[in-house]
């Protein structure tokens, strides 16, 4: 083939190949909310109630807020850790400013962290969602996936050395447990445990507890709230474009089993 011949077969490929790259659509942008200060990790990282230490996971909720519009904001998990190594004990409470936290559709879920850890927070199955603004499928669906790690009591605090509440401090994937609460504030008693958003009771299971087979085996994912430690009261109002929506569910297909 003659050295013109060639020239003109490698244009014309780079044409249909440029071309065929212009009408490849764009990506659907992630759905936007500038101003929510509060949000359910609809995923966790993966690797059971090992999110990389507390570290880790305020890193993941940071993450998680910038892909949606609210990376401006300092991001913090509502974790506790445990006395060890030398080190004090980190209350959840303490460490998530002083609110007010909204949703990804601009709803207050709780003004200050007395509200948040009363009985008069807005938290639950409608207004407890995902970075996305999707509901975590929960008691009566399957999967159930209702549990969220906080290794807290009712009032935010840590429970003190000796027995395991955070999975070593959030980084074991085998032995150990956490105590979660019921996103849906739903449980099997009517009791205050089993309605408690952040403390229901312990994770258990095979693994030793802290694995994601452990925390599915229980009706949860690994999943975790994050909040918002500053954003303030100018925050206060829905997202640009906010639409209601359908009742969508985050994470894996759920469907009622009741």
């Amino acid at each position: 083939m003659s050295k013109s011949k060639v020239f003109i077969a490698a244009a014309l490929a780079m044409g249909v190949s440029s071309s065929v790259t212009a009408q490849q659509p764009a990506p659907p942008q992630l759905p936007q909310a500038p101003n929510m200060t509060f949000f359910v990790t609809g995923n966790g990282p993966g690797k059971g109630a090992d999110l990389g230490g507390i570290e880790g996971a305020d890193q993941y909720c940071q993450t998680l807020a910038a892909r949606h519009g609210a990376g401006g904001k300092t991001w913090r998990a509502y974790l506790s850790t445990q006395p060890a190594d030398g080190k004090p004990a980190i209350n959840a409470r303490d460490r998530i400013g002083n609110g007010p936290w909204q949703n990804f559709k601009g709803t207050v879920v709780a003004a200050n962290l007395n509200e948040l850890h009363s009985d008069n927070n807005k938290l639950g199955v409608e207004n407890s969602l995902s970075e996305r603004g999707l509901i975590i499928p929960y008691r009566g669906f399957a999967p159930n996936r209702h549990d969220v790690l906080t290794g807290s009591d009712m009032q935010g605090r840590a429970f003190p050395a000796g027995e395991d509440r955070t999975c070593r401090n959030w980084t074991s994937s085998t032995q150990g447990a956490a105590m979660v609460g019921h996103i849906d504030k739903m449980g099997l008693r009517d009791d205050a445990e089993s309605k408690s958003w952040n403390a229901s009771h312990p994770s258990r299971g095979p693994d030793g507890g802290c694995s994601q087979n452990d925390l599915r085996s229980t009706g949860g994912d690994g999943l975790f709230y994050c909040r918002a430690t500053r954003g303030g009261k100018e925050a206060l109002r829905s997202g640009p474009g906010w639409q209601a929506r359908p009742r969508l569910f985050d994470g894996q297909q759920a469907r009622k089993t009741s």
